[in-house]
């Protein structure tokens, strides 16, 4: 929305300064946007991430909002222009409930009517409330055991057992390490921003304290991390997928590629039983026999993406596969998007006829979404394959994008 020339102020040195925050602001909305054109449009190996792109906006967000504040300190002076800004998106309604409230009353200090100095009535209220935040803070927790001896008796001394902790010997408390080890795995947080974060307490700990801290955590955290993985194993439906993930290579001042593979339930979406849950395994390679050692035991549906590693789960054994519709639509989206094709936008419709159909059916029970699906999206899908197989390749030696996601589809149908 553009600002009303009557709301600019008169000097020259102000226009100025409103100038350049314009100029810096349409500078920095101009890298966004080529960002945005790579993450949409780039190769694979060149996206940014989708974190590191909030981040981005963050920063123009809060540029945006600390030209906001000065606009409004230097209009102050100035009642006599009333600009009209666009009103910037806020959080706005009810804070939840379960917060404990502090009432704090910001009353008159004279309650008398300056007419006839009687007492005033209260007569109603404005009530807001606004979120604050306790900055969390260490205390120390000091173990007394008392001893104690018949005066009679010698010999006779009675004290309680000391409780067990997790490093015995050590100063930090169950509690603490357990908020390293998610400030370090679920917020990233490394360790020696950790440190950085207590010594402005007074509380100086070495990172390789934290890091000691940290690996004892994992190594009693392991029989846990063990029966969720068997727990899922147990489930008739899961997801599995791996990503790469940077390890630090100590030696070679430089990091090596390992995976992350990921197992996951969650059946909320449709009603499902059974509560959601996902497990973590590193490998150090991509090798094909990874998932096999993961999911031995595993009987039912296994939902995959195209990666070969899965086929040896359901060679002969008690494993089917489902692949990801997702994957398969993204490729026909994104030769859509670049150079509009039939084939292409005709396999969109005969996808989207399937998401409208599962969007129908979410949260129904199975038997009824059973039913829906045999009678509704099985004609679909049994016209699929014969579609794809006849449609022509490109006649180039070179195999384009067309041709690989049709194949694609085709080989999996």
């Amino acid at each position: 929305m553009p600002t009303p020339p009557d709301s600019l102020p008169d000097d020259a040195s102000a226009l100025k300064a409103l100038l350049v925050a314009a100029q810096a602001e349409n500078e920095r909305l101009i890298a966004i946007i080529k960002e945005l054109q790579r993450y949409r449009f780039g190769p694979r190996s060149e996206k940014i991430d989708p974190g590191q792109l909030a981040l981005m906006l963050e920063d123009v967000e809060q540029a945006i909002a600390a030209s906001a504040a000065q606009a409004g300190s230097q209009t102050e002076d100035q009642p006599a222009k009333t600009p009209v800004q666009r009103k910037r998106q806020v959080n706005r309604g009810a804070l939840p409930k379960h917060l404990p409230r502090e009432d704090v009353v910001v009353d008159i200090a004279d309650k008398s009517c300056p007419c006839c100095n009687g007492l005033r009535v209260k007569i109603g209220e404005d009530v807001s409330e606004r979120l604050d935040m306790i900055p969390a803070r260490f205390k120390v927790i000091v173990t007394h055991r008392p001893k104690y001896a018949c005066r009679v008796c010698e010999g006779e001394v009675a004290q309680a057992p000391a409780p067990e902790h997790l490093i015995e010997g050590g100063i930090p408390t169950e509690n603490l390490i357990a908020a390293v080890v998610i400030a370090k795995y679920a917020d990233h947080l490394p360790l020696y921003r950790q440190a950085q974060i207590y010594g402005r307490q007074g509380v100086e700990l070495d990172r390789s304290t934290l890091a000691d801290w940290s690996g004892r955590a994992a190594f009693a955290l392991r029989l846990v991390h063990e029966l969720l993985l068997e727990v899922l194993k147990a489930s008739v439906k899961l997801f599995a997928d791996e990503t790469r993930a940077p390890v630090l290579d100590p030696g070679r001042r430089k990091t090596k590629t390992g995976q992350l593979w990921a197992y996951a339930r969650d059946d909320r979406p449709w009603g499902g039983p059974e509560p959601p849950g996902v497990a973590y395994v590193y490998e150090p390679d991509r090798k094909h026999e990874r998932p096999v050692a993961h999911l031995a035991g595993f009987a039912g549906i296994l939902q995959v993406d195209g990666y070969g590693a899965y086929k040896a789960l359901a060679e002969g054994g008690p494993v089917a596969l489902a692949f990801c519709w997702a994957h398969v639509r993204r490729k026909f989206f994104e030769i859509q998007a670049s150079t509009p094709a039939p084939i292409a936008a005709e396999a969109l419709a005969r996808i989207g006829a399937l998401y409208a159909i599962e969007r129908d059916i979410r949260g129904l029970a199975a038997p009824t979404r059973q039913a829906v699906r045999q009678a509704q999206a099985k004609p679909i899908l049994d016209a699929m394959k014969p579609w794809l197989g006849a449609k022509p390749p490109s006649p180039a030696n070179r195999p384009s994008p067309r041709r690989s996601a049709t194949r694609s589809r085709a080989g999996r149908a």
